[in-house]
């Protein structure tokens, strides 16, 4: 990165991403709690590009992403990885894009309990979003190998159980022939990999797509606003932020930091550790077993201590993110913090049933809070805070194809 914008002075503002450098400590709500954040610019922080690279353009309260040396950013590649995004050519029968599984307007999930895949299978798990996937330590709900957006792309894309974008080694060429007849993915493909003599490639789509998620940043909610003295936080939306980062309810221990989870990476900051927790979701026959095959990190590698572990989400824009956990079990925020409250879920009977509070496996982090319902309705209240509009809305990472789409739709109603 080159230097970031400067005062009237000339003088170099403080660089936002600066944690280990010295952070800005803020106390809220007298005794209640600190919140980190980082200093800079106010409004934004638009780092220069260096000759060749990218330009940030990042709230002052996040810092700049960690990306790999072997895919730096670049615009034509971001620009490229959003049409990709959008296109359900990408698909292996051409029905499905990412974005059929990742709603801008639902913060980059799908609203469904469990997604279903180009071919109609029902996913064992739910959509998680793509807010700040750039911070993201560990990037599915239960695989700590997967950590870098380059790698997890694969499975979507080539993956067989469950089947997902449905690409295979019967049909991946006749999908890559797809964008090799379109001239304008043969201009964008050129001017993002322009040392290629044949760019079009799995491996570029990957690059490209993976650069364009990196961009979904958000950082601009009424939360955010307050912290940058933009926003007034209502009564009962400061009772819940003291709550949350309070030692009574203690949500802060697993989605504490500015991404509100347990592990971040960004760029200067340290590798963090893989962490991952059973909730007490489920506990079946008393033994803490999860139903197959959604075992969390069980499934992986067998140890019986990682039974229905799975990784805390961010919780930024989760008022649009319903329904929630990993099995879209819990339908609204208020039974996420009922939950909580309770330390566990009881299922009364059936194949499932069980005592999620008393099993064994359950995390200490998940112990049962003593809350009132004014007090659950302020820790509601104060989530609902983490939603970003200007996120939800933003040009730059909507659908390509929707105008396009519309006069389709146009033209089809008129012949009818």
């Amino acid at each position: 990165m080159g230097r970031g914008p400067r005062h009237p002075s000339g003088t170099p503002r403080p660089r936002p991403w600066g944690l280990l450098r010295g952070v800005t400590v803020l106390a809220v709500v007298a005794g209640a709690f600190a919140i980190v954040i980082f200093g800079g610019d106010v409004n934004a922080s638009a780092a220069k590009a260096k000759k060749g690279g990218y330009q940030w353009t990042l709230p002052a309260n996040l810092p700049e992403p960690r990306v790999p040396a072997n895919n730096p950013m670049t615009q034509p590649k971001v620009t490229l990885g959003r049409f990709l995004f959008y296109d359900a050519r990408l698909s292996g029968n051409g029905k499905q894009s990412c974005s059929s599984c990742h709603l801008q307007k639902k913060a980059f999930t799908d609203g469904l309990p469990r997604a279903i895949g180009s071919t109609g299978e029902l996913h064992p798990r739910s959509s998680q979003t793509l807010t700040n996937v750039a911070y993201h330590g560990v990037l599915t709900w239960a695989n700590p190998g997967l950590t870098r957006l380059e790698k997890q792309m694969e499975v979507p894309l080539f993956g067989d159980n469950p089947v997902e974008m449905g690409l295979n080694d019967r049909n991946k060429a006749k999908v890559l022939a797809r964008f090799r007849r379109v001239k304008q993915y043969r201009v964008m493909f050129k001017r993002a990999f322009p040392n290629q003599a044949q760019p079009i490639g799995y491996g570029n789509i990957i690059r490209a797509i993976a650069s364009f998620q990196r961009t979904l940043i958000s950082g601009n909610s009424k939360y955010d606003r307050w912290l940058r003295g933009a926003a007034t936080m209502t009564a009962s939306e400061q009772r819940g932020m003291s709550l949350f980062f309070g030692e009574r309810a203690e949500c802060h221990h697993c989605h504490g930091n500015f991404n509100f989870t347990d592990q971040v990476v960004y760029k200067g900051g340290p590798t963090p550790e893989i962490s991952f927790h059973n909730t007490g979701l489920f506990n079946i026959g008393g033994t803490g077993a999860f139903p197959e095959p959604n075992r969390g990190v069980f499934e992986l590698t067998g140890r019986p201590d990682d039974m229905g572990k799975f990784r805390a989400p961010t919780l930024r824009n989760i008022a649009v993110t319903k329904p929630y956990m990993h099995d879209g079990s819990l339908p609204t925020l208020r039974s996420v913090v009922d939950f909580y409250a309770a330390g566990g879920r009881v299922i009364a009977d059936g194949p499932l049933a069980g005592d999620g509070r008393a099993s064994p496996l359950r995390s200490d982090l998940t112990v049962g809070i003593d809350l009132s319902e004014q007090e659950k309705t302020d820790l509601v209240m104060f989530l609902k805070t983490l939603t970003d509009r200007s996120f939800l809305r933003a040009k730059a990472l909507s659908d390509p194809f929707a105008a396009q789409r519309a006069r389709a739709r146009r033209a089809a109603a008129a012949k009818r």
